[in-house]
C-alpha cells in the first residue's frame, strides 16, 4: 500500500466514530478509592488489607501493571497513565473519534475472599466511575463491578446500577471460585438477560483459581498468556452447562483475553457434542451456534498468523460480526484503529469491527 493509500484509509478511519470496548481508568492518588467507602471498610482495609486469590504477596501479579504503560500517557501535570479525564480527552477520545469509550474499571472487589467487603469495593468502583468518569464525560460508558460469588450482593448492585443508563454491561471476571457455568451464577445471568445487558468479561491477573490446571506459574509471561485459557474455560462451562439454552437472549462478551483461538475451539466442541451428546441432552444446539448467537470477543490483543494474510481465513471462520474493536488504552500493549489490522476487509467489515457491532450489542445510540 502507497504513502498516499494509508493516507486516505487514516482520514477515512479519522471520519469513522469506533467504539472502544476496553479502556481502563485509573487513580489518580492512592486510596482515592476510600472516599466512596463507608467507615468500617476504611478501617478494616487499613487494619487488615485485602486478602485475594494467589501466592504473589506483597507484589503485582503483572509488574507491567506498574509501569507497563505508553511512555506518553502519563498526563502532563502528574498522576498514573488514565488517571486524568482532560488528558484522556485529548490523547484518546479526540484524537482517534471515539463516538463512546467503555470502561473497565479493574479493582479487587470480584475476586476477594472476605465477600462483604468484596461487595464493599465494587459499590465503591461504581460510585468512582459515576463520580470521576461517567457524569463528567458522556461518551465515556461504565460496567458494573460485582462481587460475583455472593449472588444476592450481586444481584443488589446491578439492580441498582441498571438504572443508571450510563452502565452498558455488568463485570464479571474469569477464575472464579466455581466454573462460571455452574447455577450459582444463574440469578446473575437471569437478570443480565432480564435487563438487556451484556456480561463483559475481562480477563484479569488475580482470582481464586491458577491460571493452570497445575497450579500457579513460575514466570508472569505465562500468566499472561493464560488469558485465553481462562476465556476459554469460562466459555466451554457456560456451553455445556446449559446457561444459553436457559437464557437464549444473554449476551457474553470476551475482553482482552484473544480470539484466535475461537475457530479451533468451536470446532472440537461441535465434534465432541456429536459424539457424546447424550451426556448433555440439554444442550439441544451445536457449541457454534450458540456461540454465534451469545457471544462476541473484543480485539486486544490481535494474534497475527507469521503471513498476516492469513488472517482473513481467520477471521472468515470466526465472524467478522463476532468482533468488537478495544485498545486497551493506556496499557503497554494499546492498539491503533489504523494499525490493529493490517489485513485487508470490506467497509462493512471495517465498520462492523470498529463501531456497528459494539453499538449493536450494547444497544449504544
Amino acid at each position: 500500500m502507497s504513502v498516499t493509500e494509508l493516507e486516505k484509509t487514516a482520514e477515512s478511519d479519522a471520519r469513522l466514530g469506533i467504539v472502544d470496548c476496553d479502556i481502563h481508568p485509573a487513580m489518580t492518588q492512592k486510596g482515592e478509592l476510600a472516599a466512596f467507602m463507608p467507615l468500617r471498610w476504611r478501617e478494616h482495609v487499613r487494619d487488615w488489607g485485602m486478602r485475594s486469590g494467589g501466592p504473589m504477596v506483597g507484589a503485582l501479579q503483572f509488574p507491567r501493571m506498574g509501569h507497563g504503560m505508553r511512555q506518553d500517557s502519563y498526563p502532563p501535570d502528574g498522576g498514573a497513565p488514565a488517571s486524568n479525564l482532560d488528558f484522556m480527552k485529548i490523547q484518546l477520545l479526540d484524537e482517534l473519534n471515539i463516538e463512546f469509550g467503555l470502561l473497565h474499571a479493574l479493582n479487587a472487589g470480584p475476586s476477594l475472599h472476605n465477600l462483604d467487603l468484596g461487595a464493599a469495593v465494587c459499590a465503591a468502583m461504581n460510585d468512582w466511575q459515576i463520580d470521576k468518569w461517567l457524569s463528567k464525560e458522556p461518551r465515556l460508558k461504565g460496567g458494573i463491578s460485582i462481587a460475583q460469588e455472593d449472588t444476592q450482593a450481586s444481584l443488589k448492585e446491578i439492580e441498582e446500577r441498571a438504572k443508571d443508563p450510563r452502565f452498558v454491561q455488568i463485570g464479571f471476571v474469569p477464575r472464579s471460585m466455581e466454573p462460571a457455568g455452574r447455577r450459582r451464577y444463574w440469578p446473575i445471568y437471569e437478570m443480565a438477560e432480564a435487563l438487556d445487558l451484556p456480561i463483559g468479561v475481562h480477563s484479569a491477573a488475580s482470582g481464586f483459581r491458577a491460571n493452570s490446571g497445575a497450579g500457579w506459574a513460575s514466570f508472569y509471561v505465562e500468566e499472561h498468556y493464560g488469558f485465553a485459557h481462562t476465556a476459554q474455560t469460562m466459555l466451554t462451562s457456560m456451553i455445556f452447562e446449559g446457561v444459553f439454552e436457559r437464557f437464549p437472549k444473554l449476551k457474553l462478551v470476551l475482553v482482552e483475553g484473544g480470539f484466535a483461538w475461537l475457530a479451533p475451539l468451536m470446532w472440537r466442541m461441535d465434534r465432541e457434542w456429536e459424539r457424546m451428546r447424550s451426556e448433555v441432552p440439554h444442550v439441544t444446539r451445536k457449541p457454534s451456534e450458540y456461540i454465534k448467537s451469545n457471544v462476541w470477543l473484543t480485539t486486544q490483543p490481535v494474534e497475527e498468523p507469521p503471513n498476516v494474510k492469513h488472517m482473513t481465513h481467520l477471521l472468515d471462520w470466526i465472524g467478522w460480526e463476532k468482533l468488537m474493536f478495544s485498545t486497551d488504552y493506556p496499557h503497554w500493549d494499546f492498539d491503533h484503529p489504523d494499525r490493529a489490522f493490517r489485513v485487508g476487509m470490506s467497509e462493512e467489515a471495517k465498520r462492523g469491527i470498529l463501531r456497528d457491532n459494539a453499538v449493536g450489542v450494547y444497544g449504544l445510540n
